[in-house]
């Protein structure tokens, strides 16, 4: 049936069951969102910058496991948008990306906001087209969100033209093929990935977010069970295995390569599982395992095999199946001394866990005592603390698949629209997201969208006053450099003029509270989770950063 292409695009979204689109409207898209309020089943979420709306479709797309639509207006849409595009593709977020513009017809005009928009998308996405033939629209919608799901899932870009899309169009609309890419290698290949894993004295596994995306935790858990190897998360920004796990020793690869160095330098043999090594911002250039080190890497991504440091055996194969018929070859390769000295470690790391999480005396440890204390089992957290997520993940770790997400990818700003795009996806669970000052600034607009779609997400901004990280990060710079140490750049701090975060965002329409001492703890928990609409707390963590 012949319609307008502006029509046609809507039929083929929600026939691959996409339930929102997530956008902020411009004029050269204002044919299909014209055409948009004749269709029910397709709705437009509201956000007031692109920035927000692709955080909020990340969030999503992550909580979900599916494709998220996201429009942006034309050039200058997508280039408000390409620090969190980035954030999407170092994560494997399958975002499909519209983008309207003025028209073919235009395109030799240099008009204004025109722009090579292909070019602008491709540094940040998986791929990235134009379509210019009315009759290949939906064919080509199709091939995006196909490549979107296909592992190494990822950001896609498709530029529609105003003129492509009054057309009228005739393609019939069909489901998008997505494929299932589970697989295990050759059997004796995993055979020799446990002979090169038994023996080892100092065991070593590293786990990225190809575990979650492939749901293999259990089968980690008991391969690391296995080895009584410690895992340390890299690229992990999802829950890859229990964090109170007695084996989990946390995270590596923020920012220096002498950090992840110092973990691995001593093991003879590391399992490597869905992730890359390593992700630092400043990475060690020379290989930082010992020379003589058995190393097997499993990962669905062939690219990030071997990428920087040489490895013994890469299996190209999904880590859920692979880590399957692994423990099963370990269970012959392993000696009984092995399986004694796996008993061992993990006896010893059981001994080491705390009873319960240290509390030194602080506001934000109050508060997050607090908070653990009322919250549901399930509640489902994103994390952008940054300086302030050791506490958070003491008191509210990652424990069930699906239910803790962190920042990835380096963008700022990501804990509040990330917190609404997993609240959407799961409106019945208590969602929480954390970020702070600095990082709540990018994005604070994200709570008109959470009033507008009645999204009760909740929200805390640990407020230190300050860039806080940027101070850390600074005075390892003067150490490595033997600078004395002196006062911070002001520009890392925030303390002038004071943000009051509760007002800005009542008004937004939001309901706030600020909290300067733990005897307002309790009562701000307790108001913070008594209802499902948007809630935001001010945690006054720190009075401003140290600049003397």
């Amino acid at each position: 049936m012949a319609r307008q292409g502006n029509a046609a695009i809507i039929e083929q979204f929600i026939a691959d069951g996409i339930p929102y689109m997530f956008g902020n409207p411009g004029t050269v898209e204002q044919g299909f969102l014209d055409a948009l309020e004749d269709y029910d089943d397709l709705q437009y979420i509201l956000t007031l910058q692109e920035t927000v709306a692709a955080g909020i479709a990340d969030g999503y797309a992550r909580a979900t496991g599916r494709p998220a639509l996201l429009q942006l207006h034309s050039g200058v849409g997508l280039g408000n948008a390409i620090g969190m595009l980035y954030q999407a593709k170092r994560g494997h977020s399958p975002l499909v990306v519209i983008a309207g513009e003025a028209g073919v017809r235009y395109e030799a005009m240099d008009a204004q906001m025109a722009a090579d928009l292909v070019a602008m998308a491709k540094p940040v996405t998986k791929y990235a087209t134009r379509v210019t033939d009315p009759k290949s629209v939906l064919r080509t919608l199709r091939r995006a969100m196909k490549t979107a799901m296909t592992a190494p899932r990822g950001p896609v870009f498709v530029a529609l033209p105003l003129d492509v899309l009054d057309a009228l169009n005739e393609e019939p609309v069909l489901r998008s093929t997505f494929l299932d890419t589970r697989s295990a290698p050759i059997d004796s290949l995993v055979e020799q990935a446990a002979q090169l894993l038994a023996g080892a004295e100092q065991p070593l596994i590293l786990v990225g977010d190809g575990v979650s995306a492939s749901g293999g935790q259990d089968e980690l858990a008991a391969v690391a069970e296995q080895l009584g190897a410690d895992v340390w998360g890299v690229d992990f920004s999802e829950v890859n295995l229990d964090a109170r796990h007695p084996l989990y020793r946390g995270q590596l690869g923020h920012m220096f390569g002498e950090v992840s160095e110092n973990v691995v330098k001593d093991a003879d043999a590391v399992l490597i599982v869905g992730t890359y090594v390593f992700p630092e911002v400043f990475p060690q250039l020379t290989d930082p395992f010992r020379g003589d080190a058995r190393i097997v890497h499993i990962d669905l991504d062939s690219y990030e095999i071997a990428k920087n440091h040489p490895v013994s055996l890469g299996l190209v194969a999904d880590p859920k199946a692979t880590l399957a018929a692994l423990g099963r070859h370990l269970e012959t390769a392993l000696s009984a001394a092995d399986r004694e000295n796996a008993a061992r470690r993990l006896a010893t790391r059981r001994a080491e866990q705390p009873a319960r999480p240290a509390d030194d005396g602080s506001l934000l440890t109050a508060f997050l005592k607090e908070l653990a204390a009322q919250v549901p089992e399930d509640v489902m957290v994103f994390d952008e603390a940054l300086t302030s997520a050791g506490p958070l993940n003491a008191h509210l770790p990652g424990r069930l698949p699906g239910h803790w997400f962190s920042t990835r990818g380096g963008s700022l700003g990501v804990g509040i629209p990330g917190a609404i795009g997993i609240k959407l996806a799961h409106p019945d669970k208590t969602v929480i997201g954390f970020t702070g000052d600095g990082g709540s600034m990018y994005t604070f607009q994200a709570l008109y969208t959470a009033v507008r779609h009645g999204v009760g997400a909740k929200f805390v901004i640990c407020n230190n006053r300050s860039y806080k990280l940027l101070d850390l990060n600074i005075e390892q710079y003067w150490r490595e450099r033997d600078i004395p140490l002196h006062r911070h750049p002001t520009p890392f701090d925030l303390a002038d003029p004071d943000l009051g975060f509760a007002e800005i965002a009542q008004g937004f329409g939001v309901d706030a509270l600020r909290v300067d001492s733990p005897d307002q703890v309790g009562d701000a928990v307790k108001r913070m989770l008594a209802d499902d609409k948007p809630f935001l707390i001010d945690l006054r963590i720190t009075e401003g950063a140290d600049r003397g």
